[in-house]
């Protein structure tokens, strides 16, 4: 590392005069931002770290030599990895060239574009037809415009070094054209609101600000003229996009509709994650090149709320939430994540709260951002970041649903009643998941899908998607008459969002609930969910009531997928010897029935276990309820999805009240073999009234401690009065929500 430094500090030295700030670079880097980074080295460890990690990727990739190959494959083949690999690699080149002042990484940047600039002209578009719009480099126009916006930083940090001639080719034969394709020729990729079209518009932007080309700069911000043909976009997976006649586009409409002020984006964590990263990137470029536009302050700085809404909805491993189209295990730890909270940080308050993630990161953005956190870091700055309870609206005014996260102790808990989230959307309104720490204890599926991994399908979207993963039996809500949400329909879904009801992140007693009015024809749901301290729990208890009203006769399969080995239950399960799907379609026909329990008794529990720690339901019961144990996995041949457990709590009736009680408890060491309270506490829950006004349910405890919670489920104003009279009591409290130990049983 020493050494390293000082070749840096010697090359820094003995070119500084000719090296001076000019027009470049000035996109993501700018000349008094890498003289403050040459006189850093040695100073901040962090970001010397970055650098020498750098370096050593870079130089091994120049040792391996340069290549451009034809387009071939879909992604995770050889021709979309090693396209991909080159325009991160170059990328970091040109970070090093300014830094280190080594004219190896210039060079590397330049034969590499002249290569790419050869043979451009002679490819059509990429052979696989898979795409709504077919790339060149790539197999969709997407990943070109990830080459775009990496590139175009490369060829920003050596454009002052190069000649002109070869900037004249670049320019005309490579970077205009490829512009003009991913944008004019593509109006159906570039014109749309969604993370496709931001990477579009940002790569579009970015080699505009660096060639001076304001015209591109223009379709960037603003959009086509054009619009997009057809009734319905269709993404990869199928799934309707965006109404034919939508009036904006461009980078700026993307802002508008994309986010909510709360800075929650309408695709979900996953894709948020993905999308930071242009929104943030082109951002600082048009800082620097067009500061009068002030857009980090757009929306009241909605970018950098943006941030802490994403950092906001992770587990605590920082994993995001896999609602909608996401593949599990993502994290902070993300490049995406690694230039965002950076960003936040610098052009953001300077949060000391960040910087304590991004010295989990291990490593930052080698550019100014990332020297401020580095540096705030070595100065001993860093706090601990505080994770909310809070409720993140949906839609551009905040007024189409949201989504509710609750912490308390150990456990974070979110319910989902958002939008749909466009062509990335779940049919899952009211859907839950639960994480103890950072282990899910109740899960979302996410998608049906292995990223970049050529075995399955491509790395693309796998057909199961759309018929297991979107659907609403795939999830942790309520599925009427075997039908999903909306029938299974996207267009019909984006036409409504679920309604916020209440949410408090009070320390006593946390809720979140929401109603949904529109998933089914004459069917009303509403979901409160709860997390509270009980003196003889040893952590805070979940209370879910899945409010129905809907005509008599009506079927509802209300399903759990828990994490984990079943242990016990206290009715006897009916074991099914010939395993059948459960259906043919909606889902059901990916589920075996493993086996089936007739519940008789007055209340259903269940307790499984996972990882370190025993998990119970409790389950209020009504005749005819039956309790069934699910297998995802029937009819799958390419064994494309997980043989995850599920339960499915099934009713027959009208107006009903689901209410669940999932409790954390005990724990089992493998080493000394010896379980702790690994049996639930629980001894019943009761439904003790249920109408459009008012839901009522009693917990008994097995010590004979009992707990009334009762929520008014039409008035939701905190200082309104409530009374009701039950069996044997009266009920008497102000504001929606009742929790108190009860003085009879």
């Amino acid at each position: 590392m020493r050494m390293l430094l000082a070749i840096f500090l010697l090359g820094a030295l003995s070119c500084s005069s000719s090296m001076d700030y000019q027009d470049h670079p000035n996109l993501i880097l700018t000349g008094k931002g890498v003289q403050a980074m040459r006189a850093s080295f040695g100073k901040v460890p962090l970001f010397d770290e970055t650098i020498e990690t750098t370096r050593a990727q870079v130089d091994a990739a120049i040792a391996r030599g340069i290549d451009v190959p034809m387009p071939k494959d879909l992604a995770g083949g050889y021709t979309h990895e090693r396209h991909k690999s080159n325009f991160f690699t170059m990328q970091k080149a040109g970070v090093l060239f300014q830094i280190t002042q080594d004219e190896r990484y210039a060079n590397y940047i330049k034969e590499m574009l002249l290569q790419y600039a050869e043979i451009y002209p002679k490819i059509d578009k990429h052979p696989a037809e898979r795409s709504y719009a077919r790339g060149k480099f790539f197999w969709q126009c997407l990943n070109d415009a990830n080459w775009l916006v990496y590139t175009s930083q490369a060829y920003d940090c050596i454009y002052d070094w190069l000649d002109t001639e070869t900037i004249t080719k670049l320019n005309q034969e490579l970077f205009r054209p490829y512009a003009e394709f991913i944008s004019i020729e593509n109006p159906q990729f570039f014109n749309r609101i969604h993370n496709h079209s931001t990477w579009g518009n940002a790569g579009v932007g970015m080699i505009g600000l660096v060639m001076k080309d304001e015209e591109l700069v223009n379709w960037a911000l603003n959009g086509l003229d054009q619009k997009v043909p057809g009734d319905f976009v269709k993404d990869n997976d199928g799934g309707s996009i965006q109404l034919e006649g939508q009036k904006e586009a461009g980078f700026l409409a993307q802002l508008d509709h994309a986010f909510s002020p709360d800075g929650y984006y309408t695709e979900g964590p996953y894709y948020q994650r993905y999308a930071m990263y242009p929104f943030l990137i082109f951002a600082q470029g048009l800082a620097n090149e067009k500061p009068a536009l002030d857009i980090l302050n757009y929306r009241k700085g909605l970018l950098i709320k943006a941030v802490d809404a994403l950092i906001n909805q992770t587990n605590a491993a920082g994993e995001f939430f896999p609602i909608n189209d996401a593949q599990k295990g993502m994290s902070l730890s993300s490049r995406e994540l690694v230039n965002a909270v950076s960003m936040a940080y610098h052009y953001g308050d300077n949060d000391p709260t960040l910087l304590s993630i991004i010295a989990e990161q291990g490593k930052v953005p080698l550019n100014d951002s990332g020297l401020a956190a580095a540096e705030a870091i070595a100065q001993g700055n860093a706090k601990p970041y505080e994770y909310k309870s809070m409720e993140l609206t949906d839609g551009a005014n905040g007024d189409e649903g949201a989504i509710g996260i609750l912490r308390k102790g150990q456990l974070t808990l979110m319910m989902k009643y958002a939008k749909h989230g466009m062509g990335h959307g779940h049919f899952d309104r009211l859907g839950f998941l639960l994480y103890n720490d950072a282990d899910e204890v109740i899960q979302d599926y996410g998608s049906a899908r292995w990223v970049n991994i050529e075995h399955k399908d491509g790395g693309g979207y796998l057909k199961e998607n759309t018929s297991w993963a979107k659907q609403t039996l795939a999830h942790n809500t309520l599925v009427v008459n075997k039908d999903s949400h909306f029938d299974g329909k996207v267009d019909v879904a984006e036409k409504s969002s679920g309604t916020p009801y209440f949410f408090s992140s009070a320390e006593n007693l946390k809720i979140v609930s929401a109603k949904e009015l529109n998933a089914y024809e004459d069917v009303q749901m509403q979901r409160t969910m709860g997390l509270v301290d009980i003196d003889e729990l040893e952590n805070p208890l979940v209370i879910d009531m899945f409010s129905v009203f809907a005509p008599a006769g009506t079927r509802y399969d209300l399903p759990v997928y828990y994490q984990g080995e079943l242990m016990s239950t206290n009715h006897n399960i009916e074991i099914q010897k010939d395993l059948i799907p459960m259906g043919q379609e909606s889902g059901y026909q990916h589920l075996w029935l493993e086996g089936q329990m007739d519940l008789q008794k007055d209340a259903f529990s269940m307790t499984w276990f996972n990882k370190k720690n025993f998990y119970s339901i409790t389950s209020a019961v009504e005749a005819g309820d039956k309790a069934l144990l699910t297998r995802i996995g029937a009819n799958d041949p390419n064994f494309n999805l997980r043989r995850d457990a599920g339960l499915i709590q099934r009713r027959t009736g009208g107006n009903t009240l689901f209410a669940n009680l999932y409790e954390v408890h005990g724990r089992y060491n493998y080493s000394d073999e010896i379980p702790i309270n690994s049996f639930s506490s629980i001894a019943s829950v009761e439904v003790l009234h249920h109408s459009a006004d008012y839901a009522v349910i009693s917990i008994i405890l097995k010590s004979g401690a009992s707990y009334l919670f009762a929520f008014s489920q039409e008035n939701a104003d905190e200082n309104q009065s409530h009374s009701l009279q039950l069996k044997d009591e009266k009920l008497e409290w102000t504001g929606p929500t009742y929790f108190s130990k009860r003085t009879k049983n």
